[in-house]
């Protein structure tokens, strides 16, 4: 060991120093515009069954699903529901190509109509076309399509509340469905399972009065992790800025077993998306000033690595290597500073190390999907003031 040592150092007074070069920056590659699918006021999202996208929203205040491939011609359109209003706000694909699309409709005829609440339900500013009565949107719904666009199933779970679901997650032994719902005090998250044949379970409520869930993980064990964002005490946990996000472990029993809050001082923090591996998306906003937050999260909620990026906010989340937002600053890795906000996709490592990045055109507004599909590849959904626009990515 003395002998590599003494080595080591003598090779140091013997070589000529050699300055290190900076490491090369990134360069950002443009998106291919894929096609446009609707206005803002009629989409919803989009996912991918096969070779088809299957667009979803809500159009004349009825919810609706339509595929189309990837010239962007129409393969087949469905109106999922009869009802006098009904919207469509989430959705997710199973292991055999079925569709399952979750939503809100009236209370079924016969059912008796709760007292409604005055309280208005939208925290998120979500996008609700003017015609639908938001106040009779107080069943859960979840319509099952088939990749041939038949309507499988319409099952559906009265509430005393308007609700407005968030996300839905699907896997062979059912689907769960999280989102937000009204009370007299305000708002709360709340949590449904179904299972493979649409058989509801009990409606867990997360929070009172001031809490949202806004994306849900299934796991293979039967437990579940739920995130979105919090400004009251939950399981314990108190509020540290004015607003936590909050990542949420559930049990198969749907018991909240553990909260983990992630939180900024006299701010205000959510997480948007979360991937099945726990790569976790969100805004912070605080001291004036508006950041898309990227970490990867272990099974047990200990992050692995972390980043903030000047944004516009909202921020989108696929598989455990991508985060999609629009960009307004430089980022250091990248050969990026934009002038105006800029739709930005980018691409690490399992070791959280940056390793390319893609983007959309300016004029783009919110980011509203990113799918990673082995048929197509590498979708993402973006909306401006009059359209919204799916993007692939180039060949590198």
């Amino acid at each position: 060991m003395k002998r590599f040592v003494a080595f080591a150092l003598l090779a140091l007074l013997v070589v000529t120093p050699v300055s290190q070069a900076a490491p090369k920056k990134i360069s950002v590659k443009p998106m291919q515009l894929l096609t446009t699918v609707g206005t803002p006021d009629e989409v919803s999202g989009a996912v991918v069954s096969g070779k088809s996208i299957i667009v979803f929203g809500t159009k004349s205040s009825k919810a609706y699903a339509r595929a189309i491939d990837v010239t962007g011609k129409e393969i087949w359109n469905l109106s999922l529901d009869q009802s006098a209003a009904s919207i469509a706000t989430a959705a997710a694909v199973d292991s055999v190509g079925d569709i399952w699309v979750s939503g809100a409709t009236p209370l079924s005829t016969g059912l008796a109509v709760p007292t409604p609440t005055a309280t208005p339900l939208n925290p998120d500013n979500a996008a609700i076309p003017p015609s639908v009565f938001v106040g009779n949107l107080q069943a859960i719904t979840i319509w099952k399509v088939s990749p041939a666009g038949a309507l499988i199933s319409t099952t559906s779970m009265p509430t005393s509340s308007v609700l407005f679901p968030t996300a839905i997650s699907v896997d062979k032994n059912g689907a769960s469905v999280v989102g937000i719902i009204a009370n007299e005090k305000g708002n709360a998250g709340f949590l449904v399972n179904t299972d493979s044949v649409g058989v509801f379970t009990k409606l867990l409520q997360i929070g009172a009065t001031s809490t949202t869930a806004d994306t849900v993980v299934r796991h293979a064990d039967g437990t579940l992790t739920v995130a979105g964002s919090s400004s009251e005490t939950l399981a314990g946990k108190k509020v540290t800025g004015v607003t936590d996000g909050i990542l949420v472990k559930v049990s198969k029993a749907l018991k909240i077993t553990s909260v983990v809050r992630s939180s900024v001082a006299k701010g205000k923090r959510i997480w948007n998306s979360a991937s099945s591996s726990l790569l976790l998306t969100g805004e912070v906003m605080a001291a004036g000033k508006t950041e898309s937050a990227v970490t990867k999260f272990s099974m047990s909620f200990v992050p692995s690595w972390t980043y903030r990026f000047a944004s516009t906010g909202p921020t989108l989340s696929a598989s455990s290597t991508q985060a999609f937002f629009i960009s307004t600053g430089a980022i250091a890795q990248l050969n990026w500073n934009p002038k105006t906000p800029t739709p930005l996709l980018i691409t690490f490592d399992s070791k959280g190390i940056i390793t390319a990045a893609d983007s959309g055109p300016i004029g783009q507004t919110e980011v509203l999907g990113l799918i990673i599909s082995k048929e197509i590849g590498v979708l993402a959904l973006t909306s401006s003031a009059e359209s919204v626009s799916i993007f692939t990515l180039l060949p590198r």
